[in-house]
């Protein structure tokens, strides 16, 4: 143990214990418990809003290797419930690093646990499924800790967007990090759009890419209604990317509804696809431990193309409902889940994974690339 720790505890609904290490803020957090598998980015992968509720296992070995900055953050504060990891690394090595991981976590008010076989946990998590769980402190009452779990709600019908929303109406400016030639910051693109997107969780990447296709970005609470969208005189509609069970957030499909009955360009991203999907009728399922993690290969079936994507998703459109004029265009190659739909002959149409990638691979980026051809051709 460092000097830092203190005995903790990780106590699943079946009743199995992991104990290991506290770290970061020394409290009791129940969320569901969920495993990623990426090798790194853990910064942006526990800042990211669609965490929020669920305690996130990395199954890479190390963690906090590289420390904390401003930069990587997707989200003003850490989103996740809890954050459970094999081995903390006592030194970040990194010249961009700012504070520590355990630092960051203890003044968010989330939990850690380390030292605990992640290994063993996720075989766990594959093969029983997704389940609720606690990093405790109180490593000497787990027939207590075990009760509150239990008694905690279940992900299934639960709406977490209103804990990760923004309160009120903002502008988005920031470009992606801009490359520096002779000493000369490449300057980003003109604005030629104006974007008007629904925060149910969104990532602060999305808003970067939003913004180097020319975009500006209006972001607009979750409960918004679409007559004050629409009042915005925008070009085009985003749907973002949030935490919880897309059926439970009604007042996002409702407005979706009357986005998509607009004529306008409407883009969706993960949660934002799978309440596209329920606002053009189609209806959502639980996957049994959701898709977490840097690696998932999905075709494209508009071009027969293979991309690695980034995804964090725990709930997918069921394609055996979508309805006449609403076409499957993605398709994950791992399960053969639904990755992406669109409506025939309209500029309407979402993704399940994360184009922006953030952390993760890029292939996908040529996403928000049609994005703008369609609001081109609608202006």
């Amino acid at each position: 143990m460092t000097a830092a720790g203190w005995p903790a505890a990780l106590v699943l609904e079946n009743g199995t214990i992991f104990r290991g290490e506290g770290f970061g803020a020394r409290l009791e957090s129940i969320g569901e418990v969920v495993f990623n598998t990426s090798m790194t980015g853990y910064q942006e992968i526990i800042s990211d809003p669609s965490y929020a509720g669920q305690i996130v296992v990395m199954t890479g070995v190390q963690i906090g290797n590289v420390g904390v900055n401003r930069e990587d953050t997707e989200a003003r504060k850490v989103a996740c419930a809890g954050l459970a990891i094999r081995e903390l690394s006592p030194i970040p090595a990194s010249w961009r690093s700012e504070s520590t991981l355990t630092q960051w976590l203890e003044e968010s008010g989330v939990p850690g646990i380390d030292g605990i076989d992640t290994r063993a946990l996720t075989r766990m998590l594959r093969d029983q499924g997704a389940m609720r769980g606690a990093i405790t402190p109180h490593v000497a009452e787990s027939e207590a800790v075990l009760a509150r779990v239990r008694a905690a709600p279940k992900m299934d019908g639960l709406d977490l967007v209103p804990r990760v929303t923004c309160a009120q109406r903002y502008e988005w400016t920031q470009p992606t990090w801009r490359a520096i030639d002779d000493g000369r910051a490449i300057p980003s693109p003109p604005i030629q759009f104006h974007v008007v997107a629904y925060d149910f969780g969104i990532k602060e990447n999305i808003l970067r890419q939003l913004r180097d296709i020319g975009a500006r970005v209006t972001v607009v609470p979750a409960t918004t209604p679409a007559r004050e969208a629409l009042a915005l005189g925008a070009d085009g509609y985003f749907l973002s990317n949030g935490p919880g069970d897309p059926a439970a957030v009604e007042y996002g499909v409702v407005a979706t509804r009357e986005l998509c009955a607009s004529g306008k360009p409407v883009f969706g991203i993960c949660l934002g696809h799978q309440i596209l999907g329920l606002a053009l009728g189609a209806k959502t399922l639980k996957l049994p431990f959701g898709h977490h993690g840097g690696n998932h290969p999905v075709l494209d079936k508009t071009t027969g193309k293979v991309e690695i994507t980034s995804q964090n998703h725990g709930f997918v459109v069921d394609p055996t409902t979508l309805p006449s004029g609403v076409h499957v265009t993605h398709e994950n190659l791992f399960d053969h889940s639904n990755e992406g739909i669109a409506v025939a002959g309209k500029p309407i149409f979402s993704v399940q994974y994360h184009p922006e990638a953030s952390p993760g691979p890029h292939d996908a980026g040529y996403l928000f690339g049609r994005f703008r051809d369609h609001l081109k051709r609608t202006q």
